[in-house]
C-alpha cells in the first residue's frame, strides 16, 4: 500500500507539468492567511493587495508582508502566461508571414509560368515567320529520317495556258483532189481572171 505523501506529491507533480497557457482567464482558489480567495489571477492580486492596504492600515507589517507576497506569486503565475501568450502570438504570426511570403512566391512563380507559356504559345502562332526558323544545310529528307510533309515537298509545276489554235484557211476543193497525172481543176465558184 502506497503511503498518503507519495499520491499528494504526485498529484502536485502532474499540476506543475501542466501547460500555463489558459492562466489569465482560469479561476483560482487561494488558501490565503484570511481564509480562502477565489478569481481569476487578477483578481486575486487586486484582492490581496486590498488585504495588505488594510493591513497596513491597522499596523499589522506582518500580515501586511504576507498579502503582499501572496499578490506576487499571482502576479509572477499572470506575468509568466502573459510572456508565453505573447511568445506563442509572436510564433504564430512569423509563421503567418512565412506562410504568406511562400504564397506570394508561389503566386510569382505561377505568374512567371503562365508568362512563359503565353511567351512560348505565340512563338508558334498565326505568323510562322516569327517562329525560330532550322537551318538548312542541303540535305535530302529521304536520308535525314524525316517524313514528308507537303510542306516540304516540292510545289507541282504550274500549267502554262494554252495559246488558242490559229484558224486554218478554208481547204480549196483542188488539195482534196488525188495526186496524180491530172491536172488540178479549176473551183467553179471561184472567178476567173479575164482573158
Amino acid at each position: 500500500m502506497r503511503s498518503s505523501k507519495s499520491r499528494s506529491r504526485n498529484k502536485s507533480n502532474r499540476n506543475s507539468n501542466r501547460s500555463v497557457g489558459n492562466v489569465v482567464n482560469r479561476v483560482f482558489d487561494s488558501s490565503g492567511p484570511e481564509g480562502k480567495v477565489r478569481g481569476t489571477p487578477q483578481q486575486i492580486i487586486e484582492k490581496y493587495n486590498q488585504l495588505a492596504r488594510d493591513a497596513q492600515l491597522s499596523g499589522d507589517r506582518v500580515a501586511t508582508e504576507n498579502f503582499q507576497q501572496h499578490a506576487e506569486h499571482y502576479l509572477r503565475l499572470l506575468g509568466e502566461a502573459q510572456k508565453e501568450q505573447d511568445a506563442r502570438r509572436e510564433q504564430q504570426e512569423r509563421e503567418n508571414r512565412d506562410r504568406q511570403a511562400e504564397r506570394d512566391r508561389q503566386a510569382e512563380r505561377d505568374r512567371e509560368r503562365i508568362q512563359r507559356q503565353e511567351r512560348e504559345s505565340n512563338v508558334g502562332g498565326s505568323d510562322p515567320s516569327e517562329a525560330p526558323q532550322p537551318d538548312i544545310l542541303g540535305t535530302d529528307s529521304a536520308d535525314s529520317g524525316l517524313v514528308e510533309t507537303p510542306e516540304t515537298q516540292d510545289p507541282p509545276p504550274q500549267k502554262r495556258p494554252r495559246k488558242p489554235r490559229a484558224k486554218k484557211p478554208p481547204q480549196s476543193v483542188a488539195s482534196e483532189a488525188p495526186i496524180g497525172d491530172e491536172a488540178p481543176a479549176s473551183k467553179p465558184d471561184a472567178p476567173e481572171a479575164a482573158e
